[in-house]
């Protein structure tokens, strides 16, 4: 379970913060009845793949086109958890397919899963008990450089320095 009260800042590149808009930020989904008018209106052409997903700071879903930045979808703001997410019926009703937290402009750690699920269960999504795909994100302590670790070989693929095993990308987050 993630640490109460744990939000990511954005820590992608500076110049996607950018691309922030007033009123650009992801569709906001509170409730059943507004994801089921999200996904029948223009983003149900978007529903054949996954969407950019981030639950902001104030436990929310977000959702935006898959191409979308989550820094874009999420307002400029923290988040308690980011990433990409598909869904699809079952018995008639909305459920996620599958569900990641690959943001690389926020880099959550995978125990922001409860985030996740108790967004899904306000909006009325049947989802699985955890990130169908978990990505592993580390900033080297030798060359501050973000890396994804795969297979569990925590060395840093630009320096070969060791990286920590717990979540160190943005140290003043919490």
């Amino acid at each position: 379970m993630e640490p109460r009260g744990w939000k990511y800042r954005y820590v992608g590149p500076v110049g996607l913060r950018a691309l922030v808009r007033p009123e650009g930020e992801g569709r906001s989904i509170r409730s059943a009845a507004e994801f089921e008018d999200w996904a029948s209106g223009p983003a149900a052409a978007e529903l054949s793949e996954p969407v950019t997903f981030v639950v902001d700071g104030a436990g929310v879903l977000r959702l935006a086109p898959r191409r979308s930045e989550h820094v874009v979808c999420a307002g400029g703001g923290t988040v308690l958890s980011a990433g990409e997410i598909a869904f699809g019926r079952d018995c008639g009703r909305w459920v996620v397919r599958t569900v990641s937290n690959q943001s690389t402009g926020y880099c959550p750690d995978a125990c922001s899963w409860p985030a996740v699920a108790r967004a899904l269960d306000t909006a009325g999504i049947g989802h699985p008990s955890g990130f169908t795909h978990e990505v592993v994100f580390r900033r080297c302590p030798a060359c501050a450089q973000l890396n994804i670790v795969r297979d569990e070989y925590f060395v840093c693929v630009f320096c070969d320095a060791s990286l920590p095993s717990a979540w160190n990308v943005d140290p003043s987050a919490g």
